[in-house]
């Protein structure tokens, strides 16, 4: 198992639902959890929404027929600042400014466990983010998420927290930014 042999793929929300057995599969491996455990089920019931928002994207990774990996997600729309609701030191207000067109959010990014550490990550992460013409990428983490310093390896900067909402997995989530283009 080697990054050489995985391919790329992109596909469009309609793609992306004919996919949700095989994400759900990757997501539960990621994870070290059940296929149709609680977990598995709130991201499938999670991706099921983003699907159909607008700017989604899904990069996938395969070896051979197999899903490895994949990274999804979709483009903040005009005058929504909800993301931003209650981000923590507060920015300012050009910050928060959506226009439709401003920001992507990196809502998934999992790789199969036998395929972490091998620059599957990596590859999904600039194969999806190199393709989109928006100013900034954004995504939301734990407080102490393991993945919090690869992020940051990647140019990731931590711009605040947010609180988390009624039954989320954290009370809490850290906010990071990307500018875009993404450069290596």
């Amino acid at each position: 198992m080697t990054i050489e042999d995985v391919t790329v793929s992109r596909h469009d929300g309609e793609q992306a639902a004919v996919l949700a057995e095989e994400l759900c599969d990757v997501y539960a491996d990621a994870y070290g959890v059940e296929s149709g455990g609680e977990k598995a089920v709130a991201f499938r019931r999670r991706a099921e929404k983003q699907f159909m928002r607008p700017g989604f994207a899904l990069v996938a990774a395969r070896d051979g027929g197999q899903l490895v990996g994949f990274v999804f997600g979709y483009t903040l729309p005009a005058g929504d600042t909800h993301w931003w609701g209650g981000v923590q030191p507060e920015p300012s207000s050009e910050f928060l400014e959506e226009t439709g067109a401003r920001t992507w959010v990196l809502s998934e990014i999992e790789v199969r466990r036998a395929w972490q550490g091998k620059g599957v990550g990596r590859a999904l992460h600039d194969a999806a983010l190199g393709a989109r013409a928006e100013e900034r990428a954004t995504l939301a983490t734990g407080p102490d998420a393991a993945a919090q310093p690869v992020y940051e390896s990647w140019g990731w900067r931590r711009v605040g927290r947010i609180p988390g909402d009624e039954g989320d997995y954290y009370s809490a989530y850290d906010l990071f930014v990307l500018e875009l283009p993404v450069s290596r």
